[in-house]
């Protein structure tokens, strides 16, 4: 593995923990133990993954993962907390987040985590310069901008709602199981059900679809999955 990455964690012992851990995978990586330096770091634009604590002094992680979700830059961000109710994974990964770790966590799954990231974020930019917009039906799929559009108008998505729709995109008339989606989008260290998915999809649906009721895009096959429109008549 090659790249660079920024930990924000102002727990110095878990910072220097994971930063050994990481440079052991030839990842070169920098800490810093407040949010504002953090924030000012990470928008340095020379990083490819930020390990994000939720905690912080001066700026908190869900701020933080606020702020650079309005940037042009996509940052990959994987956040940690002490904090383990559902509301705080949820809101962190709706603000953009692409994973989450609950502290106490083990090495060995950040790692796989790490690991899952650069993976899908590799997978990103396989495709070639061909593929890097997809027009379908005037829904518009900028992936160097991470951005999306449906008749001109600009979508709002999450760091997985993206990727859950670039998947589809990319796969037209193909049908994914839950389970597959899980795995191909999420990754395989995730330890999540098959109702995630449904929810994620409903949400995407609520936000490119015009008529959630009538989906045009995103097609259930019944007993089966779901698949992305492949035609000109599904959409």
């Amino acid at each position: 593995m090659a790249g660079r990455v920024l930990v924000i964690e102002d727990n110095q012992d878990i910072a220097e923990l994971v930063r050994l851990h990481l440079q052991d995978l030839s990842l070169r990586v920098d800490t810093a133990g407040d949010g504002l330096r953090g924030l000012a770091m990470a928008r340095a634009g020379v990083y490819d993954l930020l390990i994000l604590d939720l905690m912080l002094p001066g700026l908190d992680g869900l701020e933080i993962c606020r702020q650079l979700r309005s940037d042009d830059h996509y940052l990959p961000i994987l956040m940690l907390t002490a904090r383990s109710t559902e509301m705080d994974r949820v809101l962190g990964l709706e603000l953009g987040a692409d994973d989450y770790l609950t502290k106490p966590f083990s090495i060995r799954e950040l790692v796989a985590r790490v690991k899952a990231i650069f993976r899908r974020v590799a997978a990103l930019g396989d495709t070639g310069a061909a593929a890097l917009r997809i027009e379908h039906g005037g829904l518009l799929i900028d992936c160097d901008s991470r951005s999306v559009s449906l008749d001109g108008h600009l979508v709002q998505l999450t760091a997985r709602e993206f990727e859950l729709l670039l998947h589809f995109a990319r796969h037209p008339g193909r049908v994914y199981r839950r389970e597959q989606l899980l795995n191909e989008v999420w990754g395989a260290s995730y330890e999540g059900y098959e109702h995630t998915v449904n929810s994620h999809i409903n949400r995407l649906r609520a936000k490119i679809e015009r008529n959630p009721a009538e989906p045009q895009f995103i097609l259930t096959v019944w007993g089966v999955g779901y698949r992305f429109t492949d035609t000109a008549g599904d959409a």
